[in-house]
């Protein structure tokens, strides 16, 4: 009998010491991609998100802070086909911008734990979050030889095509004397609507040859380097008139 007393004594203070922990809620973490043109993309577990470097990256853990407990979160990022991270952060919200191609796996590990005893621990990774998935293009970069600055919609503006994961660029046009007549950097690459126009000063020059050099390096590690000549054509149309 006194030994049963002693039992339940010690279970009496064992409760008193560790209450019973309420398990804490499972997190909502997110991502949020937001590109260079500013268009923005929200990513739950599982989802991937396809698009070219660079892009700005938010990672919210999005969990509550439980009387009792402390929290704790961790952010590994992995390159797809690789076994360690080869960056780990430690925020609950953490802003990060990518510049290289490939595929990253981004995996959410949040673990409550608790304050009064260190047994009682609420981990939540792998099993309930699936990995976030970015995968970026390879770079790629082309330059025109020739356009029409007539007005028709078409065409009206030099510039590059085709660029993907570009993460620096600059480019210039020249007269054949060698004066600049215009440049611009990555914000205004890859647009039809942007671009050299086919003025100086605000004044048509004329139709003829001119010189653009184009230096830029992809998310990839490729640079580009272009030297070439442009045709400035006036009075043409794309039936071919």
């Amino acid at each position: 009998m006194k030994r049963y007393l002693l039992l339940l004594f010690a279970l009496f203070i064992t409760l008193s010491v560790y209450p019973q922990a309420v398990q804490p809620e499972i997190p909502e973490p997110t991502v949020s991609v937001t590109e260079s043109d500013g268009l923005t993309t929200e990513l739950a577990p599982g989802d991937e998100f396809s698009g070219e470097a660079p892009i700005k990256l938010k990672l919210s853990a999005n969990a509550e802070e439980v009387e009792g407990f402390s929290l704790v979160v961790v952010w590994t990022f992995t390159k797809e086909g690789e076994t360690e991270p080869y960056l780990t952060r430690h925020d609950a919200e953490v802003e990060i911008d990518v510049k290289t191609s490939g595929a990253i796996i981004i995996q959410p590990e949040i673990t409550y734990t608790s304050l009064e005893n260190s047994d009682v621990v609420w981990p939540y990774g792998a099993e309930e979050f699936e990995p976030f998935r970015i995968i970026l293009a390879e770079s790629s970069l082309e330059v025109p030889n020739a356009f029409s600055p007539n007005g028709d919609g078409i065409n009206d503006y030099f510039n590059v095509y085709n660029a993907k994961s570009i993460v620096s660029f600059h480019a210039a046009i020249f007269n054949r004397w060698g004066q600049q007549l215009y440049s611009w950097g990555l914000d205004g690459i890859d647009s039809k609507e942007n671009g050299w126009d086919g003025t100086y000063n605000g004044k048509p020059v004329k139709a003829g040859v001119y010189y653009v050099v184009v230096k830029a390096k992809g998310a990839d590690g490729i640079e580009y380097e272009f030297r070439r000549d442009v045709n400035l054509l006036r009075g043409y149309d794309e039936s071919g008139n």
